[in-house]
This record gives structure tokens, sequence and C-alpha cells, in this order.
């Protein structure tokens, strides 16, 4: 994951964009975030992250 500084001229404008961007990514990529919050925060504790097991999927929602 490319961190990337921006500058917004208020709050507002920077939750806008907060909201596209995350909107704008696939849900596996949503997945991997997360994951690797997890590890950050299981690290922190001195956990292996490692044993932190994947146990989700992504599916495709009926829109019918």
């Amino acid at each position: 994951m490319e961190r990337v500084a921006q500058i917004f001229t208020s709050f507002a404008d920077a939750d806008r964009a907060d909201e596209e961007y995350y909107a704008a990514l696939a849900p596996s990529e949503r997945v991997e975030i997360l994951l690797a919050l997890v590890e950050r925060y299981r690290s922190s504790f001195g956990e292996a992250a490692e044993r932190f097991e994947r146990v989700c999927r992504v599916a495709e929602l009926d829109r019918g």
C-alpha cells in the first residue's frame, strides 16, 4: 500500500476524499487493508500476527 499525503482546505473535503477512496477500492483490497491493520495491532502486543487466519471471502451480491 503506497502512502500519499494530501492537503485539504476543510475537514469536509478530507472526509469526502476518504469516502471516494474507499468506495473505489475492490472488496479484496479492503480485506487486505483490514488484515494489514490487524497485523500491525497484534504485533504491537508482541503476538504472532501469522496466527491470524483468513476466514472470510468476498461474495458478489445478487442485485436482481
